[in-house]
């Protein structure tokens, strides 16, 4: 049966990925074209439900399978050249640029947008699901961040003294968010045997998303973009602390020879 071919498999899986996202990302583009929601609310909920959807499916791509980071990445992928060709002008797609922008300008979609779905790509190819890493990249960039956002603009009335253009309120929801987002992810990865599940492991997942919130909050993070900040925050310190915790694989196989090299480098840096 075509099922046991792991590559064919995989494709199978990465056209019901890429049907999942599109489906979350057509549902908010209506919503943003009708102007249902605010279209900076309407943003951050893209923000936060494409990728954990998108993370969600995962599980469906086969361990045996080197191809199989890159097939579940191309949802993704072919989602950053879309996005680049409406940024650039060359595409008009309204429903995009309503529910994707702050502001309505089409050229927004080269900074924030842009940069949230190389990082999903990156991170998916460089670490795939037997590295907790992944884990605290996409639930501090999707749930953390984009709930920043959304408490910040609704309850951030007190700033913070070295960045008066962000709050308590949205930097202890990120680190909330983030880190509740991280533990959920934790439990559900680790049914599959993908990553260890332990207090030790909550912990390190509270450094990282703690450390994320931070860095989101510095002004470095208003100048360059979160949306960069945030992921590679997370690499940085979610590589530290759970080389430390020593969850950064299950040894169940599961891991590309792409993420196997990655994790080595990385190793070696330290």
């Amino acid at each position: 049966m075509w099922t046991q071919n792991p590559l064919l498999r995989d494709a199978g899986a990465a056209v019901l990925t890429g049907g999942a996202a599109m489906a979350v990302l057509r549902f908010w583009e209506q919503v943003g074209n009708r102007a249902l929601l605010d279209q900076k609310l309407c943003r951050k909920l893209v923000h936060i439900s494409v990728g954990l959807v998108y993370f969600l499916m995962w599980p469906l791509f086969s361990a045996d399978d080197a191809y199989a980071p890159f097939l579940a990445s191309l949802a993704i992928a072919l989602n950053i050249v879309r996005v680049t060709l409406i940024g650039l002008g060359v595409v008009k797609d309204d429903g995009v640029v309503n529910s994707m922008t702050r502001h309505g300008d089409y050229r927004e979609l080269l900074r924030g947008p842009l940069y949230y779905a190389c990082a999903i790509t990156l991170t998916t190819v460089m670490f795939w699901r037997n590295s907790p890493i992944s884990i605290a990249v996409i639930c501090n960039l999707c749930a953390g961040d984009g709930a920043a956002d959304i408490a910040g603009r609704r309850l951030g009335n007190i700033k913070l003294p070295y960045n008066p253009s962000k709050s308590y309120a949205g930097t202890i929801a990120m680190f909330f968010s983030g880190f509740i987002a991280s533990i959920l992810y934790m439990c559900y990865f680790h049914l599959f045997g993908f990553v260890e599940e332990s207090c030790s492991m909550a912990a390190a997942f509270g450094i990282t998303s703690l450390a994320a919130a931070i860095v989101e909050s510095l002004p470095v993070s208003t100048r360059l973009d979160d949306n960069l900040t945030v992921p590679i925050t997370s690499v940085l310190v979610g590589g530290l602390v759970f080389y430390y915790v020593g969850g950064g694989d299950t040894g169940n196989g599961d891991r590309s020879s792409i993420s196997a090299v990655a994790a080595m480098v990385f190793a070696g840096s330290r």
